[in-house]
């Protein structure tokens, strides 16, 4: 054979490549998690809302039922049939009001250890 017409071929990827793929990972790996975060504050806050809606809610069914003006959370939300409201699970570690008062705002605070969120009537 002849050495001009013998060819190797090398298969593989450089040293350069592989790391020009690895920042680009890293890059796009850098913009997604602070939007992760962001979504995942929103739902939480959400969801957090929704429960707030619900307690309201209850807590106003409760003061026609009842006539009075005010209400512990544990006497609304609960799994006996009974209770207002079904249990829920808590989103983020969070704690709602206690008592609850008519025309007045209901809070969850505590959510991610940090965040509050307020519904008002």
């Amino acid at each position: 054979m002849n050495s001009s017409t013998c060819t190797t071929q090398n298969k593989g990827f450089t040293l350069v490549e592989i790391m020009i793929v690895v920042v680009i990972i890293g890059l796009l790996a850098a913009m997604a998690v602070p939007a992760f975060n962001k979504v995942r504050t929103s739902s939480q806050d959400k969801a957090v809302a929704n429960n707030l809606r619900q307690i309201s809610q209850a807590a106003e069914q409760y003061f026609l039922d009842k006539g009075l003006s005010s209400v512990t959370s544990a006497d609304l939300v609960g799994s006996n049939a009974t209770q207002y409201v079904k249990t829920f699970a808590t989103v983020a570690n969070e704690s709602y009001t206690n008592t609850v008062l008519e025309s007045t705002a209901i809070t969850a605070s505590g959510i991610a250890g940090a965040r509050t969120v307020t519904l008002a009537p």
